[in-house]
């Protein structure tokens, strides 16, 4: 039985008052979280206090990146030993704006996925279509080439250390959100796509929905059969709305 996980991406939101804010709610509504992993993944100066604040309760962080380089003259770059300093057992990578903001293909997510395993961090893999994809009728393709980048460095069994998260790029921060069917397609898709490689890893593999997961719609996603959990944006900076988005795996 796959556990849900609801993960919380920050982005580059934050001060020291609002996130401890926000540790406060969250810690305070977990007892009403009866089935889901929690998990948050803050921006890199806010690490140290959420360790501070989350040790000793059930929620787990991680990180939003991490470098594909372990340690050395590279400014600016954080390498995955930094993070396990700071008790993450999860990062980010291969996220939508990592890919088309800064450039990094599936070489170099493949490559950050690599590192993160080796360090013993688990990875959380983003994948997803643009729209211009999708409407050309390539959501599949893209996916499966998105897989297939691990799969081919680090073959299937790998990816039973790790999360998939499928974020249709059109469904992020635009208020749209694919419907149900549209996610559980994919979702099922990259199942398949993996149990062509390895059955039991495909089972047990975690695939979160991370367009635009909301309190309203959380229950009727998390509902369908491949989607286990979800990678929230924007829903995760209040607490009340990411408890809500955790309850509803209790159902």
């Amino acid at each position: 039985m796959r556990q849900p996980l609801s993960a919380g991406n920050w982005k580059m939101h934050g001060s020291q008052s609002s996130v401890k804010t926000l540790l406060a709610g969250i810690r305070a509504g977990l007892a009403e979280v009866r089935v889901a992993e929690v998990a948050v993944c803050p921006p890199f100066p806010y690490l140290g206090m959420v360790q501070r604040e989350l040790s000793g309760t059930s929620v787990a962080w991680g990180a939003q990146n991490l470098s594909t380089e372990t340690m050395g003259a590279f400014t600016g770059e954080v390498a995955a030993s930094m993070l396990l300093d700071f008790g993450c057992k999860y990062v980010i990578v291969g996220h939508s704006e990592r890919r088309t903001l800064y450039g990094e293909d599936d070489v170099v997510v493949a490559r950050k996925f690599a590192v993160a395993r080796a360090a013993g961090l688990i990875p959380i893999l983003c994948i997803g279509e643009t729209l211009e994809e999708r409407e050309r009728g390539i959501t599949r393709d893209v996916v499966a080439r998105q897989v297939d980048a691990i799969i081919s460095l680090e073959g299937a069994v790998a990816l039973a250390d790790a999360v998939i998260a499928y974020e249709p790029v059109w469904a992020i921060g635009t208020g749209v959100t694919a419907t149900p069917e549209q996610a559980q397609e994919v979702h099922a898709y990259i199942r398949k796509r993996v149990a062509e490689h390895d059955v039991d890893v495909a089972d047990n593999l975690r695939i979160l929905y991370g367009g635009s997961m909301k309190p309203d719609n959380a229950a009727e996603l998390l509902a369908k059969r491949d989607i286990d959990g979800g990678l929230i944006g924007g829903a995760s900076l209040k607490a009340e709305d990411f408890l809500a988005i955790c309850r509803a795996a209790n159902a």
